[in-house]
């Protein structure tokens, strides 16, 4: 199972002293948060892509190459990619591209965001954010899974006989999550292809995100990719912790409530009942974290969100060392413990390339098999 972190990118004004970051500043924190996340033993850094303030990473694959550079094991991806605003044929060349930059330490999660400016300002209309996100995504796999494509459709201008370069390393793509906070299209999406579903749970209560996660359990299943309990499933969630959770919650709570997201709104007690919000010790984000199996099954991929409103990089920094010493190996073992043989771990460059080369080898046996026999 994979433990990490993603941010959101936001510059927000800390509430204590009403410093805010600058652009350059929020861009350099970010950067050594993921340097520390590998320094504490996570797995994964992700980012989300954003094109309108408070919020700054415009360009993922610019930032997640220079921490490519900086880093040897941390897995790096997207906390969203715009499947919807960006063209399938920029976001393949430029993953590819960072794939061969990582020595194929890249997955991305594809989500259309949650700003509907965002469309028009791409030359777009948000009434076809579906529609786009589904043309978009299966002209994106032909491109990454095909040398040289005829296509056309509805949103973008033909292609007649394209080759996207550079080609996928190892003629393996990077791993793709689709990301939902609430759409169940997404889900079905994601389970069509029997890639890897991310539920954002952050926002929303437990029984919503299971309904989600079941859905594409279900979908997964029917769509002939493996059991219900072998699909790829990844969760987000926020957690702010201290020795003991009064202090947390002392602490956090004037970032709670200026929050942009949910500030001003219920109290921060009533928001961590109803979403998995967890404020308090490590015990206690244990415990929390663990349950989420009991809703959503033996899942892959957990990341934390550590780093927004507000908060200073000293405090955020704080945080990454209380999630590598204390709360992730604890979860790495507990997670372990009764995790059925036949549940797949979380994909890798490596395990999607030996997947591949076996799949080629069984291929190549058959068709010698039926020569054999031809003869």
């Amino acid at each position: 199972m994979q433990f990490g972190i993603f941010t959101v990118g936001d510059v927000t004004q800390d509430p204590t002293n009403g410093k805010v970051p600058t652009d350059a500043e929020r861009v350099k924190a970010m950067t050594a948060i993921a340097l520390k996340a590998e320094e504490v033993g996570l797995d994964v850094f992700a980012m989300g892509e954003h094109h309108n303030p408070p919020f700054v990473p415009s360009s993922p694959t610019t930032m997640l190459g220079w921490i490519a550079a900086k880093t040897s094991r941390l897995l790096l991806s997207t906390a969203t990619t715009l499947i919807t605003t960006n063209d399938p044929v920029k976001i393949a060349e430029d993953y590819a591209m960072l794939q061969h930059l990582a020595d194929g330490r890249v997955d991305l999660m594809l989500g259309r965001g949650n700003t509907g400016p965002v469309y028009p300002w791409f030359g777009q209309d948000i009434r076809n954010g579906l529609a786009l996100a589904v043309e978009n995504y299966a002209l994106l796999r032909r491109l990454w899974r095909e040398d040289v494509v005829d296509w056309e459709g509805q949103f973008r201008t033909p292609l007649q006989g394209f080759t996207a370069t550079p080609r996928p390393l190892d003629g393996v793509p990077p791993f793709v999550w689709h990301g939902s906070i609430r759409t169940p299209e997404i889900a079905q999406q994601a389970a069509y292809y029997g890639d890897g579903f991310f539920a954002n749970h952050i926002f929303w209560p437990k029984e919503h995100t299971q309904r989600m996660v079941d859905l594409y359990r279900r979908l997964f299943e029917r769509y002939g990719h493996g059991s219900a309990d072998q699909a790829i499933v990844g969760l987000g969630g926020q957690v702010f912790m201290r020795k003991n959770s009064q202090d947390a919650k002392s602490e956090f709570r004037p970032y709670f409530d200026n929050a942009p997201v949910y500030g001003h709104g219920p109290s921060l007690e009533d928001f961590s009942a109803q979403t998995p919000l967890t404020v308090g010790s490590p015990q206690e984000v244990i415990d929390r974290t663990l349950g989420f199996r009991e809703y959503v099954g033996d899942y892959q991929r957990q990341l934390f969100l550590v780093d927004h409103a507000g908060l200073p990089l000293k405090t955020v920094l704080e945080q990454l060392d209380i999630l590598g010493e204390e709360v992730v190996p604890v979860l790495r073992r507990e997670f372990a413990i009764g995790r059925p043989a036949h549940v797949p771990d979380a994909p890798t460059h490596e395990s999607l390339k030996a997947a591949q080369e076996l799949k080629a080898a069984q291929e190549l046996k058959a068709a010698q098999e039926e020569e054999k026999v031809e003869a």
